[in-house]
């Protein structure tokens, strides 16, 4: 057994954006030597494969309109393992920093003297910029970067600065947008972003099933709409986006799907 977790200890493990290749080799260490794996809707199914036979595995996952567990829930799944001496990972999609709600496990278990601690993973922003072949920063054109996400709380709306945002020096990655795309497009022509802006939506980023379709920010919601299937989509929007990429695989994508 490999002492990299102990006993009572919490791991949250990024996941990254499915493909098992695209792991730290950390992550896999965690994930073979675990007593028990509480893992989310988005963890590919490459990397379930590698989680051992013998050891249990507790869907967790919560994906738009289909939540398994609560977070308060999965809060407390997680301290019951931690209290009885297991060896717990939580994998998580993406990065567990990034809208992952890590924060809120980790305070919980923090508040019952658990020890918690963060293995990275690739974010989907990342994996989206690689699966398009483009670079989200670019000298003397985007110097800066931001993550949103367009999915709000149930029950709850939006607080997003657009005008803040409306910058033609940043690129923009938004997670959970592609339902967002109408109001999205709307809201950052509305605040001054050029309507011919770059836009690329990358849908299933790093899986064999995944989708490239560049757009620009006027067209954004027609060009989501009529070319993605329903798996969970980043939206990349900006002037450094401008010129980049790959045509190779987006034909091939649409030739599967005609």
């Amino acid at each position: 057994m490999d002492d990299l977790i102990a006993p009572g200890d919490v791991w949250l493990v990024g996941a990254g954006p499915g493909d098992p290749d695209l792991l730290t080799r950390k992550a896999e260490r965690l994930i073979r030597n675990a007593d028990i794996i509480f893992y989310d809707a988005l963890v590919g199914p490459g990397v379930l494969a590698l989680i051992p036979d013998t050891t249990p595995r507790v869907s967790v996952g919560k994906r738009s309109g289909r939540h398994s567990k609560d977070q308060r829930s999965i809060n407390e799944l997680l301290l019951d393992a931690a209290l009885s001496g297991q060896r717990v990972v939580r994998l998580k999609g993406g990065d567990p920093g990034i809208f992952g709600r890590a924060g809120e496990e980790i305070a919980h278990l923090a508040e019952h003297g658990i020890g918690v601690y963060i293995c990275p993973g690739i974010t989907a922003a990342s994996a989206a910029a690689a699966s398009a072949t483009v670079s989200l920063t670019m000298r003397g054109m985007a110097g800066g970067l931001t993550l949103l996400t367009a999915h709000a709380r149930a029950g709850a709306t939006l607080d997003i600065d657009w005008a803040r945002l409306a910058d033609p020096a940043t690129t923009l990655c938004i997670y959970m947008g592609k339902a967002a795309a109408r109001m999205v497009s709307q809201q950052l022509i509305a605040a001054g972003l050029s309507r011919d802006t770059p836009a690329i939506v990358v849908e299933n980023a790093s899986l064999p099933n995944e989708g490239v379709v560049r757009t620009r920010l006027d067209l954004l919601e027609i060009a989501t709409a009529a070319a993605l299937r329903d798996g969970p989509a980043v939206l990349l929007i900006g002037m450094a986006l401008a010129g980049q990429g790959n045509a190779k695989e987006e034909h091939a994508y649409f030739a599967a799907r005609n």
